[in-house]
């Protein structure tokens, strides 16, 4: 790929992770187009249709999401550490914006299955492997891997009492999918939040007050 091709794929990549963030997977091309600087028809030559452009972005940010969570499974001892990291993690990017529909779907699946044994009862690098190597940029891209791994640091920090009674996999969704990404203060200086790694701003009041509603007062 030439260079200024390699660039204009990069900047409506970028541009379309933005879009889609903001708008919705039903936003149009000539947005993407917009703000990657380049006419609608550089757009359509590397992607067919939207469809393809938007399993791109869904893909890339599900493959990232889950290297996360995974990550944060088997990295963190401490069960509501390494949920929160987590969550902290996504507000900052804004990834949880861009899942696909299906992920509600498994997720809503799993609260109506009852777990056979919770994440607390074996030790983390038994729960779950590492997803597969990158190799064509996506890497594990599957939405109901990304959500069995989330479904576990769920059960641990559950099983833990560091959850609210009644707390689903759903409402965890829900708080990646309510992040907004991070910004810059006025002062030109990121805004960070204690207790809240990686988030900024407002996604950190945002998602303090999110956290701060699914954990345990005990």
């Amino acid at each position: 790929m030439r260079v200024d091709a390699r660039r204009n794929l990069e900047s409506v990549l970028r541009a379309a992770r933005e879009v889609f963030g903001e708008l919705g997977y039903g936003a149009p091309m000539e947005e993407v187009a917009r703000r990657a600087g380049v006419g609608v028809g550089t757009v359509y030559r590397r992607f067919p249709s939207k469809e393809v452009l938007v399993r791109r972005i869904a893909s890339e940010e599900v493959a990232w999401l889950t290297a996360q969570a995974w990550e944060s499974l088997n990295g963190d001892p401490q069960p509501w550490d390494a949920l929160a990291g987590y969550l902290s993690r996504a507000v900052a990017t804004g990834a949880g914006r861009l899942l696909p529909p299906e992920a509600f779907r498994y997720a809503e699946r799993m609260d109506q299955v009852p777990a056979q044994r919770t994440a607390g009862e074996v030790p983390p690098m038994e729960i779950a492997a590492p997803p597969p190597p990158p190799g064509d940029g996506t890497g594990d891209a599957d939405p109901a891997r990304l959500l069995e791994l989330l479904g576990q640091l769920v059960e641990r920090a559950r099983s833990a009492g560091e959850l609210r009674s009644g707390v689903r996999v759903t409402d965890v969704v829900l708080v990646l999918t309510a992040s907004v990404p991070s910004y810059t203060e006025p002062s030109g200086e990121a805004a960070g939040a204690e207790g809240v790694p990686g988030a900024q701003g407002s996604s950190a009041r945002l998602l303090r007050i999110l956290l701060d509603g699914l954990r345990s007062d005990g």
